[in-house]
């Protein structure tokens, strides 16, 4: 891949860089919260899933979940980070309504994660396009409630379920330099965190959800432009919306002599805008203090080791394996493993097709799930583990194209066929094809008399071919493959077609 050149927007004479960094909330895959064993399930009755913990009642403690702290570790593991042996729980000190205790456990100075970095990759201009984003940090915390301002007569609701749910917030260097970048880092880090299986990643349920700092500065400047915080946007598509509408609003307000403020912006969908929604504030404004009921967060080595040894085959390394042993192209393999379900998809059609498979069919199976696999599951919003055609349905319609028996044309129509009308067994392609009579026709006598009838009956065609219209040649491919009712081997149709004009010249 290369790498990318910087995103310019061009505007009244002058040129701007765009500078992102991202900070991202994961929702941890606990059944416990941070700091109490109040359940985190998604969905229940408002306020019966906090506890006196939660509530901050008098007296009460909190205790650190050791499951949410091996997520942590995971994912520094994962990203190449440095895992802190001893890291400090703080309270962060502000008020808002559903924060019963007027802090928020969280962690300052010394985060459990620090450093690491996540290989993005995205197409720029027809390019593909390759780079490291370096990880600042990623520390554990604990969720707010939610506030709810609809049907209460005039009056807020708060919902305390949330209050306390674990959370690991991933924030980057200032170093994506365009919204398709920024979404590209997203989608990256939303498929790692799924594939360690330390996130459901459910973004409509908010177990994933990402803060935008955007500035702009004129290109060649090294200096950081005032930044803009947009909140809470859990959808890719309203990200890269967010922050095109953002970065054009202050170059606009710069242009016409005004000055960005750091403030912290909503996005309305609706509107397709960013709207103030306060002041952004400093890290001195939350008064941050070692939180005197926690001790400090220690983490051995040999938790460490036992963390790691319990990693799956990591993303990267999947991909550097499709393109060393399937001799497939760094887009190819890089599109693959954007999930863990797409890979595991994937490589159970090899296994089907063979042991190894080799180079072609690997890539004929990746054209499959990338193609038809894939724009199936987005025009019906299906995840991948919810595809009706099987792994080894795609499989052997790769088989039955490469033996000849029907062409891809065909093959493509059985798989939306099996789609439509979900079969369970592995053969269904091969019933479909005899109880339908789909099988290529690959007789030359019989593929030659077509092409001989074709000939005769478009004369006008023959002529404009003869002339050095090559158009006229497809079209007369065309009309062979027509009248076999498509199932005419494609090759021979033009190999004995074109034989036979060059004979007639």
């Amino acid at each position: 891949m290369n790498a990318p050149q910087a995103v310019l927007v061009r505007r009244a004479g002058r040129t701007w860089e765009v500078v992102i960094g991202l900070e991202t909330h994961v929702q941890l895959a606990t059944t416990s919260k941070m700091f109490s064993g109040a359940a985190t399930a998604f969905g229940a009755e408002p306020n019966t899933q906090a506890c006196a913990i939660d509530l901050a009642l008098p007296g009460v403690l909190p205790v650190a979940n050791r499951a949410a702290v091996e997520c942590a570790i995971r994912f520094g593991l994962a990203v190449g980070a440095q895992i802190a042996p001893r890291s400090v729980f703080a309270r962060k000190n502000y008020f808002y309504p559903d924060l019963p205790k007027g802090y928020q456990i969280s962690q300052y100075e010394t985060p459990v994660v620090a450093g690491g970095h996540l290989t993005i990759a995205w197409e720029q201009d027809g390019v593909a396009c390759e780079r490291a984003v370096r990880l600042t940090r990623a520390h554990l915390e604990e969720d707010a409630g939610k506030s709810l301002h609809e049907d209460f007569q005039g009056y807020s609701g708060i919902d305390l379920n949330r209050a306390g749910t674990p959370l690991l917030e991933i924030v980057t260097e200032p170093d994506l330099r365009s919204a398709r970048e920024a979404v590209a880092y997203a989608r990256a880090l939303h498929g790692l965190v799924v594939w360690l299986g330390i996130c459901d990643g459910n973004m409509q349920e908010g177990s994933f959800r990402c803060d935008a700092n955007v500035s702009v500065r004129i290109h060649g400047s090294t200096e950081l432009g005032t930044r803009c915080e947009i909140k809470n946007l859990n959808s890719f598509r309203f990200l890269e919306r967010a922050i095109d509408f953002e970065v054009r609003r202050q170059i606009d307000l710069i242009d016409d002599g005004g000055k960005v403020v750091q403030e912290t912006r909503l996005y309305d969908p609706d509107r397709d805008e960013t709207r103030s929604m306060r002041s952004k504030e400093d890290a001195h404004d939350y008064r941050y203090f070692p939180d005197p009921d926690l001790p400090t967060l220690e983490i051995a080595p040999h938790w460490i080791d036992t963390v790691r040894a319990g990693l799956p085959e990591l993303p990267s390394a999947r991909r550097e394996r499709y393109e060393r042993d399937y001799a497939l192209s760094a887009y190819d393999a890089t599109t693959l493993t954007a999930s863990r379900a797409a890979a595991d998809y994937f490589e159970s059609v090899l296994s089907v097709l063979g042991n190894p498979p080799n180079a072609a069919q690997a890539k004929s199976a990746a054209n499959w799930v990338m193609g038809e696999v894939a724009a199936a599951l987005n025009r019906d919003g299906l995840d991948i583990g919810a595809a009706p055609v099987t792994p080894g349905q795609v499989a052997s319609l790769i088989r039955r194209v490469d033996d000849g028996t029907v062409s891809g044309k065909i093959a493509r129509e059985l798989f939306a066929l099996l789609w439509a009308e979900p079969q369970p067994a592995d053969d269904a392609p091969d019933r479909l094809i005899d109880a339908r009579g789909l099988r290529q026709i690959s007789d030359s006598g019989a593929i030659d008399k077509l092409v001989d009838e074709v000939i005769a009956a478009n004369p006008k065609s023959v002529e404009e071919f003869r002339a050095g219209k090559e158009k006229a040649f497809n079209a007369l491919v065309g009309q062979v493959m027509k009248a076999s009712r498509g199932k005419a081997n494609p090759q021979q149709v033009n190999d004995s077609l074109r034989a036979r004009l060059d004979q007639s010249r």
